[in-house]
């Protein structure tokens, strides 16, 4: 039943209808493509409709969720009660001289591009990643010895009071996996990246590189959030995960994957449940065989 679609009237003033879906089915929003539906769904377009939103649900005491291209989210079979406000559409990509500044919703891999092209060094380590700029800041997204706090100036958020103010790269407060926007609940509207001028030709190099090597460690043929864990103090969670034996480990249709034990992978139609199931037993195995916690790097949504 739907809880929270009969306040879809009140979001009609600033939307169109095509940004308006009710049940929309988060399986179809998510890279893991598990979970139900969410009561409503709203894809705005500029960062005015984005706070208009958040003042709404604060209003009427609609609980909800802001989420960029769902590369970093597993969303459970109950689905969502309430709002999910999907920034995928606030994605515009302007460089000005050595500095590129992109929307939230911008992919990282269409900003590595831009950055190629422009033979502005210093986000190649960003390529593969299959994040949105918003998420990337949210969490210091890195791959390949690079991490957003490298290349990052400065970037707009929404705040607790929904004003949009500008955090430079020391007030972000970047560290693993974590900054102030996480720690706060602010959305990022937009981040400005510093480069550095490059030689094209190295750029465009070490970019096939890190495709290649991504392409052949990877198991990018199956719906997955990435790294399925943080890595761990003093350990790599997919070398703990294979020496705990636990590659190939499978429930329903999720398991651990043969390629590479970081990622859990959807393999054959799995569920969230699956997907839950294999992260818990990874959880206990690793703690049991060696002593170590680990913890999911991907946001889990929604209910059972």
């Amino acid at each position: 039943m739907n809880q929270f679609g009969k306040y879809k009237d009140l979001f009609y003033g600033i939307y169109k209808d095509k940004e308006i879906q009710l049940d929309a089915k988060m399986s179809e929003h998510i890279y893991f493509k598990v979970g139900g539906p969410v009561d409503i769904l709203l894809t705005p377009s500029n960062a005015e409709q984005v706070k208009k939103s958040i003042s709404i649900c604060k209003e009427n005491n609609i609980p909800f969720y802001v989420i960029g291209n769902g590369s970093n989210i597993l969303v459970r079979d109950g689905g969502i009660r309430g709002v999910v406000i999907e920034l995928s559409n606030i994605n515009d990509i302007v460089v000005k001289e050595n500095k590129i500044t992109a929307e939230c919703g911008a992919l990282l891999k269409d900003v590595s591009s831009t950055a190629a092209k422009e033979s502005l060094t210093g986000f190649e380590f960003a390529c593969g990643i299959p994040g949105s700029v918003g998420g990337a800041v949210f969490m210091n997204a890195g791959a390949y010895d690079g991490e957003v706090s490298f290349v990052i100036e400065s970037a707009e958020v929404i705040n607790e009071n929904q004003e949009i103010i500008t955090l430079n790269k020391d007030e972000l407060d970047l560290g693993y996996r974590q900054s102030v926007v996480m720690q706060k609940g602010y959305i990022v509207i937009s981040a400005t990246f510093a480069l550095k001028k490059g030689d094209k030709e190295k750029i465009d190099n070490r970019i096939n590189e890190l495709t290649t090597r991504r392409e052949d460690r990877q198991p990018l043929e199956y719906p997955s959030a990435g790294s399925t864990f943080k890595r761990p103090e003093g350990h790599f969670a997919g070398k703990l995960i294979q020496d705990a034996g636990l590659k190939g480990f499978t429930v329903g249709g999720a398991c651990v994957s043969e390629k590479h034990a970081g990622f859990v992978i959807n393999k054959n139609n799995g569920t969230a449940k699956d997907v839950l199931a294999v992260i818990k037993h990874v959880q206990e195995e690793v703690k049991k065989q060696f002593g170590v916690d680990l913890h999911p790097e991907v946001r889990i949504l929604g209910e059972d």
